[in-house]
């Protein structure tokens, strides 16, 4: 069972979110969502559990814990749906004419 590990403090590591949840069961992976460019965490991760008993004992029990000054916020991790999508309409900035607006 995927679970969402939000409101993560940026000095968080993921061995520590792994400690957090191995308290309730095994966990086959932890990982800190990071942005592309800067690498800094965005303040949110995932934790992977095999056992959804296990999965539902951890979120229950590690909601609203504190770690490294912030309360977690956790819950099971819904779906990704395609609505991330980059797109846009070709010559966005541009006048009639092709000539870029300045």
């Amino acid at each position: 069972m995927k679970i969402y590990v939000g409101n993560l403090s940026y000095t968080v590591t993921e061995d520590d979110l792994r400690q957090a949840f191995e308290d309730f069961g095994q966990v086959e992976s932890a990982s800190i969502i990071k942005d592309q460019s800067s690498g800094q965490s965005k303040g949110f991760g995932f934790i992977e559990m095999p056992s959804k008993e296990e999965a539902q004992a951890a979120i229950s029990a590690v909601n609203g814990k504190e770690i490294k000054g912030r309360k977690l916020n956790v819950n099971e991790a819904r779906p990704r749906t395609d609505d991330r999508r980059g797109g846009g309409g070709g010559g966005a900035g541009r006048r009639p004419g092709g000539r870029p607006r300045y």
